[in-house]
């Protein structure tokens, strides 16, 4: 358990209807009684009347206990719901930081000692970070899936079905040319580990929490004066891109995020490719621009439909001047309708690639883990040698049980709870 008790603000920041004070640590019922007197009893809401040190009323205010190690954060917590006022906060936050043993609390300092007192794991925590970042439904779903536990439980089922096989692999060893070890023994383990590695190649197969955040990639490309930034400014719905009738207007990668129909995604205008260009300006916007190209989830290519790449979208983006001839789609920025279903066909796209088949979806880090120990239990399928599969197993299953926190290391937690707000 901590030696100190922190505190701080847990809701929104005032004015609001209702803020919410939280007081964790081995003093919390301690402070929360000089503030409140008599408390409630546990997980009950009672009104009381906060007061100062000078006996001076602060606000009426619902107080609720919630004694540890059953708690959010596994030690004792009291949360203050107060009136929502700046001065009325303010007011319960001095006489809180007034109270010996108090400080404020770090960024995610509740969550992280929720992990330190074995509440949650650490699929959890992340799922709870990335919860306050989402954006979109589908990240909404995958956050809040880990946050309660889905993902955590996916590899807790991960490890136990390794252990078992090691533990046929061990008997196997240990018993070897006995009667105790049947002969379907070794095809079992196989068998085991057969269809944990096509499990993990199923969820493998997810998009990642960072792609359901970031959407898919939609590069425009094409030559000068096709229209490429007019089309950026219109699917954005505001003026991103600088259009001018000038060639060459646009020299760099311009970027832009946008949501549509809860769908995310990443815009990118590019400069006009014109290969037998001499500006050493001009020459670094278009290299950008074929980085660009190869990065594309959807390419729209405004230009000659025989000069498109492959797997382009080839736009007609000038469809109100005829200049849409063999073209995939026809738009114009002046005509809404066109703009329209281009974002319908994007949409498309994007479900397609970004939805979730499952409710465990991995972060990049985690997805690049478990594809390893994928690989791994692939070579020790292809072993013959029982105590190196065994060896590889143990490694399998010890890289599992890292990504729910066991052998976490500090630098890692710090730049994890760092991303929460100093409430959660």
């Amino acid at each position: 358990m901590a030696a100190d008790t922190i505190y701080a603000l847990s809701s929104g920041s005032p004015p609001a209807a209702i803020a919410v004070m939280r007081v964790s640590g081995p003093d919390a019922l301690a402070a929360a009684a000089t503030l409140a007197g008599q408390l409630p009893l546990t997980r009950r809401a009672g009104l009381r009347t906060l007061r100062g040190s000078d006996g001076t009323a602060l606000d009426r205010a619902l107080v609720l206990v919630f004694p540890g190690p059953d708690s959010a954060t596994g030690e004792d917590l009291v949360e203050l719901h107060l009136h929502g006022g700046r001065a009325v906060v303010a007011a319960v936050d001095r006489a809180l930081a007034a109270h010996s043993g108090l400080r404020q609390a770090e960024p995610g300092e509740f969550t992280r000692r929720a992990l330190t007192n074995g509440r949650i794991d650490l699929t959890q925590a992340e799922g709870l970070a990335d919860l306050l970042e989402a954006e979109t439904e589908d990240q909404r779903r995958a956050a809040l899936a880990a946050s309660e536990g889905a993902l955590g439980a996916t590899l807790a089922g991960w490890m136990h079905r390794l252990s078992e096989a090691a533990a046929l692999i061990e008997a196997m060893i240990d018993y070897d040319d006995e009667a105790e070890v049947s002969a379907s023994d070794a095809g079992m383990w196989r068998a085991m580990v057969d269809n944990l590695r096509e499990e993990m190649a199923a969820v493998l197969a997810q998009p990642t929490v960072e792609r359901l955040r970031d959407g898919l990639l939609v590069v425009l490309a094409g030559p000068a004066n096709t229209g490429k930034s007019s089309l950026f400014n219109a699917l954005l719905g505001r003026d991103a891109a600088i259009v001018t009738p000038v060639a060459g207007t646009t020299r760099d990668v311009i970027e832009a995020q946008v949501t549509y129909m809860g769908m995310p995604f990443r815009l990118c205008d590019t400069a006009g490719l014109n290969e037998r260009t001499s500006d050493p300006i001009e020459r670094i916007g278009i290299d950008r621009a074929h980085a660009m190209i190869d990065r594309a989830d959807v390419l729209l290519w405004l230009g000659e439909p025989a000069l498109a790449p492959n797997g382009a979208i080839v736009v007609g983006a000038k469809s109100d001047l005829g200049t849409s001839v063999g073209c995939d789609i026809a738009v114009s920025v002046y005509h809404t309708n066109t703009i329209t279903h281009l974002w319908e066909l994007l949409s498309r796209r994007a479900r397609s690639s970004l939805s979730l088949t499952s409710k465990v979806a991995f972060r990049r880090s985690q997805h690049s883990v478990v594809e390893g120990v994928a690989e791994l239990l692939t070579t020790a399928l292809v072993g013959d040698d029982l105590l190196i599969t065994a060896e590889q197993l143990r490694v399998a299953r010890h890289r599992l049980g890292a990504l729910i926190g066991q052998d976490a290391t500090e630098a890692m937690l710090d730049a994890l709870f760092g991303r929460f707000c100093l409430g959660k």
